[in-house]
């Protein structure tokens, strides 16, 4: 996939992407960071084999406000600034705002992930084209702050896929390519508990759009109604439901656990592969 100056390779392993939380917001504790401390997560997450990792300032937990602009960037900027002068790996940033957007770019990142879908700042899509950046849209019902007050589908598959393939859409006609689109259906974000599981059970379905397909389900709150955990204890059943992403064919998994995880895609491929040759 051309996504700019770096590329990504969707030949081998599922690619993990490496949640890098600049924030002391992050709905788990043990991901969040100073600005100080996130580059050094960030290269920590490379050694153990992330194949992009993402910085975000602003939390989008259940309940999380909007953060300025002026705030997110002094957050997110000094950590790519410092994970760029030593590393060469793909950066996403997470943002819903072009001028955090523009800064990061400038500073070494490749990739837009944006959970709005370009939808919360009119200059964000033109500028994600301008700058041969890749985007990741993603589906939420509302807004952080709210998304978890009585969510509500007819069908929630074909909801989040049409929102998904309308996006994609708008993106396209912004002027950015079909090779630089990667599709989220937004595990988590203005969600029921039964609205993910029906999503998950369907994942493939939304990789036969043709677009790049990332699954964001670790430690989510539904792995932790299925198990009886706290976030802390999330780690086996995160594994388990991407086991089943994987299977569906996603491309991408963000991540807090990233060795666990390559492992997981690692094996995945390996067997998958045997079993083509037979």
């Amino acid at each position: 996939m051309n996504q700019g100056r770096r590329s990504l390779d969707f030949s081998g392993p599922a690619l993990i992407m490496a949640v890098i939380n600049c924030n002391n917001d992050s709905f788990y504790p043990s991901s969040r960071s100073s600005p100080c401390e996130a580059a050094d997560r960030a290269f920590a997450a490379e050694e153990a084999g992330a194949a992009i990792v993402e910085f975000g300032g602003e939390s989008s937990r259940p309940g999380a406000g909007y953060i300025g602009a002026d705030e997110e960037l002094a957050r997110v900027i000094p950590a790519i600034e410092a994970f760029r002068k030593k590393s060469r790996l793909p950066v996403s940033v997470d943002t819903r705002k072009s001028a955090v957007a523009r800064a990061a770019l400038d500073a070494g990142a490749d990739i837009v992930n944006d959970i709005s879908a370009l939808g919360d700042d009119d200059e964000m899509a033109s500028l994600c084209a301008g700058r041969g950046a890749a985007v990741i849209l993603m589906h939420m019902k509302g807004t952080p702050s709210g998304m978890q007050d009585s969510p509500f589908y007819n069908d929630v598959f074909s909801e989040v896929v049409s929102f998904l393939l309308e996006a994609a859409e708008r993106a396209k006609k912004a002027g950015i390519p079909d090779d630089r689109i990667i599709l989220d259906p937004g595990f988590g974000f203005g969600k029921r508990f039964e609205d993910n599981l029906a999503l998950l059970s369907r994942l493939a379905e939304i990789r036969l759009t043709g677009y790049p397909l990332l699954a964001g389900i670790s430690r989510k709150s539904f792995i932790g109604e299925l198990t009886g955990r706290p976030v802390e204890d999330r780690l086996a059943g995160t594994l388990a439901a991407n086991a089943i992403a994987l299977a569906a064919g996603a491309d991408i998994l963000r991540v807090h656990d990233v060795r666990e995880n390559v492992d997981l895609a690692n094996v995945f491929f390996a067997v998958n592969n045997v079993k083509r040759r037979e």
